[in-house]
């Protein structure tokens, strides 16, 4: 399959507790309107973009039924959901983040807990 601007993430797995978010221009404003005071960005290294992919969440322990040892490995496998959902704007602490290149493009895989807060386009 070729590689296109559409489906190049597509193959991408995002593991655990991270998430991938293509960095937002910077600036001290998000778009709905919340400043971001300067000082803090620099202090902090405060960063904000937008998730593209979300990992499963935290893995939970297995339970000690026997039953269960029938299922294949898969199946037996819970996670606990992220709060980040694909198409949020996330402002996060950049210390958390790992920024690598893919298809010659910066995007940060970051950890839950290093985001601070979550924008949503609808209502909560």
């Amino acid at each position: 399959m070729k590689l296109t601007a559409d489906n190049k993430l597509k193959k991408l797995i995002v593991v655990g507790d991270r998430v991938l978010i293509r960095p937002s221009k910077q600036t001290d404003k998000t778009s709905s309107g919340l400043y971001l005071p300067p000082g803090v960005q620099e202090k902090e290294k405060i960063q904000s973009g937008y998730i593209i992919k979300v990992g499963p969440g935290y893995p939970l322990p297995l339970p000690a039924d026997e039953e269960d040892l029938w299922k294949s490995r898969e199946e037996q496998i819970k996670y606990l959901p992220l709060q980040a959902q694909e198409g949020d704007l996330a402002i996060f602490v950049q210390k958390g983040a790992i920024e690598v290149m893919y298809e010659d493009e910066k995007y940060f895989i970051v950890p839950q807990s290093s985001i601070l807060m979550l924008e949503r386009e609808e209502d909560l």
